[in-house]
């Protein structure tokens, strides 16, 4: 079993380096699928799902090769295998963009039912829905998702989706790009990393105009060639120091960032009464006095992410007087809740809202990490609280965050990895 352990009410100094988008990543690989030659991805970030998506495209028949810490060479000329091997697929949400990829390379795809964390129902209705609008026949069997095209090629289509939906927006631009015609997806999702594969398909040769908006337009092509990739910067990762400062108090450099994708956080830390300073592409994080409530509804980009819920949670469990956060996009994320007032934060949570009523300090406590982004607001709370915080199943954390313990500890926090072998290793006993 590993466990972080942060002796913490230390305020952090100094500069943080943020890695490639963890979102975007999970997208862009299964994207290599799409590409005949070799895809050169820089700005990797070395965390366990990317870990995973590249298994799992090796597994298939691709040529992976590490270049460095960060650039990843992805070669899916050689692949004949439509159907991706259970065990690691349920392993990883992201896992359901290979449907829509082996869909546009084969016009057939076996894909397991995707894993990942668990915070209520996300049903995978809109993917469907847009496949089966491009031509494909689309049937769930024992665990798999089983999209076949009767003349080996989908079809442009327009394509509606009823709700904003980052991972069917995302799965649509994939089976779309080598599609014959034209493809148009309303109501799309706008997150950066669906500009991001954007970009990234359009660089190896596709046509897609509009991501970013609500209405994405891809006009298919024969086939995509290889060449060179950078990820943007991960929006959340950055978020999140910005949270820990805010929480831990001191001043914080986050460098490697793209300022515009985080002026919701920005906002939101500025009303409660931090400081926060536009550098180019880094921002300056500083907070002294103590903080102040607000409310914050979580909302499809440009709102406030869903994926940064837990850790304001952390800093407005601090922060003076009563402060209200809204769910607006998913359901029993506030799982978090009982292991903050094991840390003294008074919270009470009523469907998709969290009434949080500020205490002066949290106390360190043993509490338990129950999906990734709670995970990291549960370090989050310990680098504020008082005393000695243990935090178990940190697999979660890692999944999306490379190198916290060191980048936490080269800006002042006493954080570090216990591993105590004798207890049976949940990394293997439990799906990510």
């Amino acid at each position: 079993m590993t466990k972080y352990v942060i002796h913490g009410g230390k305020p952090l100094y100094g500069e943080i380096e943020i890695s490639g988008a963890k979102n975007a990543a999970v997208a862009i690989i299964p994207a290599a699928l799409l590409v005949d030659g070799v895809c050169r991805i820089e700005n990797v970030p070395q965390i366990s799902d990317v870990t995973l998506i590249l298994k799992i495209l090796q597994d298939l028949g691709a040529d992976v090769r590490t270049v460095n810490k960060s650039t990843m060479e992805v070669d899916c000329t050689g692949i004949h295998n439509n159907r991706a091997p259970y065990e690691m697929v349920r392993r990883i949400r992201a896992s359901y963009y290979l449907i829509g990829a082996l869909l546009g390379r084969f016009g057939a795809a076996d894909v397991a039912m995707p894993g990942g964390c668990d915070f209520g129902v996300r049903p995978i209705d809109q993917h469907i829905k847009g496949f089966v609008a491009m031509g494909a026949e689309v049937d769930v069997q024992g665990g798999f998702i089983h999209a076949t095209t009767q003349n080996g090629r989908l079809s442009g289509a327009q394509i509606y989706m009823d709700v904003v939906s980052v991972g069917a927006t995302i799965n649509v631009m994939l089976a779309a790009a080598r599609a014959d015609g034209m493809t148009i997806i309303e109501n799309a999702a706008k997150e950066p990393h669906i500009v991001d594969l954007a970009n990234f398909l359009n660089s190896m040769g596709a046509d897609i105009r509009g991501a970013g908006t609500d209405v994405i337009k891809i006009r298919g092509v024969e086939r995509l060639s290889g060449g060179t990739y950078s990820i943007i910067p991960d929006q959340i990762e950055a978020g999140t120091y910005m949270t820990a400062a805010a929480a831990a108090g001191g001043e914080v450099l986050i460098k490697n960032v793209i300022p515009k994708h985080l002026d919701c956080i920005t906002a939101k830390l500025v009303e409660m009464g931090a400081e926060v300073q536009e550098m180019g592409d880094a921002l300056l994080i500083r907070r002294m006095g103590r903080l102040s409530r607000t409310n914050v509804k979580t909302m499809p980009y440009p709102g406030f992410p869903t994926d940064m819920q837990p850790q304001i949670a952390a800093v407005l469990a601090l922060a003076e007087g009563t402060s209200l956060i809204t769910e607006g996009v998913w359901d029993n994320r506030f799982r978090y809740v009982d292991e903050f007032k094991r840390m003294g934060a008074r919270i009470q949570v009523d469907g998709k809202v969290a009434v949080i009523e500020g205490v002066d300090h949290l106390t360190g406590a043993p509490i338990r990490a129950c999906d990734l982004r709670a995970g990291a607001a549960m370090v989050v709370a310990g680098l504020a609280a008082q005393g000695i915080t243990e935090i178990d199943c940190v697999y979660h954390i890692e999944r999306g965050y490379e190198d916290i313990v060191r980048k936490l500890s080269a800006v002042g926090a006493d954080i570090r990895v216990v591993i105590t072998p004798e207890e049976e290793d949940v990394h293997n006993s439990h799906a990510v």
